[in-house]
């Protein structure tokens, strides 16, 4: 079993490693399910977050100042997260998909269906997921799992590395 937990301050390249790693995945022909997520930015400033996934399916997940349940300043779009992360993942469950999930962080478990669908994940053969470096209750769970390989990010990891990681099961000769 491949699940690979990339971690890290926010800021320090977990979802560009792991877009890069979608593209390793993708030049192998691997099926790949999941979502990510980026910054929206306005004159330099960061001021909210968007949920793409995989399949190209697109949506707010939070803005600063917006309505709905909160996280830090910004106001959280749960039903725009469910609509992405939930059928991604719930498909890429069925169809054995290598799955990919940035992130497992306080505005994505303000989900219950994605709280719901953690356990299910992680019984999948092979898992990309991105979690935050801070201490978050369910998130510390899963950096404790025997079956997860945890990485720190920084700049020296290679996307190649994590990719053999989750293809072959750990076996990186």
């Amino acid at each position: 079993m491949a699940r690979v937990l990339l971690t890290g301050a926010p800021g320090s390249g977990k979802t560009t490693l792991t877009r890069r790693v979608v593209e390793v995945l993708r030049e192998r022909g691997e099926v790949l399910a999941g979502f990510t997520t980026s910054e929206i930015r306005r004159g330099g400033r960061r001021t909210g977050f968007v949920v793409t996934g995989i399949g190209g399916l697109e949506r707010t997940l939070a803005l600063r100042g917006a309505n709905g349940p909160r996280v830090g300043t910004y106001g959280v779009d749960v039903a725009a997260f469910d609509e992405v992360a939930l059928l991604e993942i719930s498909n890429g469950i069925e169809l054995g998909s290598t799955l990919v999930v940035d992130e497992i962080g306080k505005m994505e478990l303000l989900s219950d269906g994605f709280r719901a669908l953690i356990g299910r994940i992680f019984e999948c053969p092979r898992v990309l997921a991105t979690v935050p470096a801070a201490a978050v209750p369910l998130v510390d769970d899963l950096k404790a799992r025997p079956d997860v390989t945890l990485i720190t990010v920084d700049p020296s990891v290679d996307p190649e590395h994590v990719a053999r990681l989750v293809v072959d099961d750990g076996d990186f000769r």
